[in-house]
């Protein structure tokens, strides 16, 4: 059995790592948050139902609650989301400002190429350019 068979059956052997780590940390974090967040609001609201001598009322909690949750969302989660995913979106979709980096690298690399091997330096690129034409 050479090097590679046994690196690659070790590999095989190995546990496989879920990818999905982030959301689960994020996801346990947030609905800590939330848990929270209703716990302490549903005190907050026994003892000023207490202290005007009211009903405590269970609607009357959510209500409130629901109506604290989402005006905290959308003055931070819901812009932050934004910040995140959209910047995220824009990226992976390609606008101008993500092609930047890669004109950078794209010059860099060619620049190399031709200081190493100016003979066929250009050969290669244009044969590079015409397999992986710019979008």
């Amino acid at each position: 059995m050479t090097s590679s068979e046994r690196l690659e059956r070790l590999r095989s052997l190995a546990p496989k790592k879920s990818k999905k780590g982030y959301l689960w940390v994020t996801l346990a974090l947030f609905l800590t948050s939330l848990s929270a967040h209703w716990a302490f609001a549903w005190f907050a609201y026994v003892e000023e139902q207490n202290a005007r001598d009211g009903p405590i009322l269970g609607g009357d909690y959510f209500n409130r609650t629901l109506r604290d949750t989402m005006e905290n969302w959308q003055s931070e989660f819901l812009q932050l989301i934004w910040q995140v995913a959209g910047l995220s979106f824009l990226w992976y979709v390609g606008s101008p400002q993500s092609k930047e980096g890669d004109d950078r690298l794209e010059a860099k690399v060619d620049y190399l190429l031709r200081k190493m091997d100016p003979h066929n330096a250009e050969k290669f690129i244009l044969e590079a350019e015409t397999k992986n034409p710019k979008k």
